[in-house]
Order: C-alpha cells, then sequence, then structure tokens
C-alpha cells in the first residue's frame, strides 16, 4: 500500500470514526441518567399510590398528627399534578415528602393500637420496601450521572459535548436534615 493512502486512512478514522463513537458514547450515556431517572418515577409513583391509603389508616389513630399527615398529602399532591417541575425541583419535594414520612414513621410508637393493625403493619411493609428500591434506584441513578458528567468533562469526549451542547446532569442528593445523626436519645424519651 501506497504510503499517503494510509496516511489517508488514519487521518480519516481519527476525524470521522472516534468523533462517531464519541458523539455515540455521550448519547447512550445521556440515556441512561434518563433510564436511572425514569426507575426512580416509578419508584416514587408506588410510593405516592401508597401515601393515601398510609394517611387514612394512620388518620384513625393519629388525631394529633393530622397536621403531618395534611403536609404529606399536600406534598404527594404538589408532585403527582405537577408535570411541569424540573428534575432539582421534583427531587427538593421528594426529599421533602421523605423527610416528613420519616417523621411520622418516628410517631408511629406512640400508638400501640396503630402497630398491631394489620392494614397499617402491610403498608408500613410497603413503604419500607419502596424506600429501599428507591435508594437503590438513587444509587444507579447517581452512578449514571457520574458517568455521563465524566464523559462532558473528560478529553476528548469533552470537544463532542460541547459541540452538542450537552449540560451536566444532577445528582439525586439526599437533604443536610436526612444526613445527621439519629439522636436515639430523644426517641426513647417520647
Amino acid at each position: 500500500m501506497d504510503t499517503t493512502l494510509i496516511i489517508i486512512l488514519v487521518a480519516a478514522f481519527f476525524l470521522i470514526i472516534i468523533p462517531i463513537f464519541l458523539y455515540n458514547g455521550l448519547i447512550g450515556k445521556k440515556n441512561r441518567v434518563k433510564n436511572a431517572f425514569s426507575t426512580i418515577d416509578v419508584m416514587l409513583k408506588k410510593r405516592h399510590d401508597l401515601i393515601p391509603n398510609l394517611v387514612e389508616t394512620v388518620k384513625q389513630y393519629m388525631e394529633h398528627e393530622r397536621g403531618t399527615l395534611t403536609e404529606i398529602t399536600k406534598l404527594r399532591a404538589q408532585i403527582v399534578d405537577n408535570k411541569d417541575i424540573s428534575n432539582g425541583e421534583r427531587v427538593q419535594l421528594e426529599n421533602q415528602l421523605t423527610n416528613k414520612i420519616n417523621g411520622l414513621s418516628l410517631n408511629f410508637e406512640n400508638y400501640p393500637d396503630l402497630k398491631a393493625n394489620t392494614n397499617f403493619l402491610q403498608l408500613q411493609g410497603s413503604l419500607n420496601e419502596i424506600e429501599s428500591q428507591l435508594s437503590a434506584s438513587r444509587r444507579a441513578f447517581n452512578a449514571s450521572v457520574l458517568e455521563y458528567n465524566n464523559g462532558l468533562e473528560m478529553f476528548p469526549s469533552s470537544i463532542i459535548a460541547g459541540m452538542m451542547r450537552l449540560k451536566p446532569a444532577e445528582f439525586f442528593e439526599v437533604p443536610q436534615e436526612v444526613r445527621e445523626n439519629v439522636d436515639v436519645k430523644s426517641l426513647f424519651n417520647n
């Protein structure tokens, strides 16, 4: 083979084939982020469907917790009814809902009749399972976001990402209140 032809083939490889691979890789990473968020969305939908049943069961027992139950119902409605919110706003609302549900769970200990109620126990078990699945889904989502954001920032794919005007994705972060250590002593003083 002619040396000029080899040089042209190598140059064509670097100028055509590699950018195509980089482009396709970025698109694949972007789609994995969307897929992972969709998985979280499915888990959140399950949780949202479970909340009205849980609230109705708990209402019968917890008169003075009605404010918390009302806030949980209101947050759920904000999330379910508002399809135009950004992922960042959605994450904030979901974190608020998680905090309220966790606070409600701590109050369950004050109601022995409620803890013995079969419907409540089934609902609480379902909620615990969904929360566990949500946690796993959030980890998968954050791993996809990390891979995608790395693709946007690392050379040479960063050049293609810039030409495509791709923006970094946001991680699904836990709010500061949830990160703090639980005050176990206060739990036993109730």
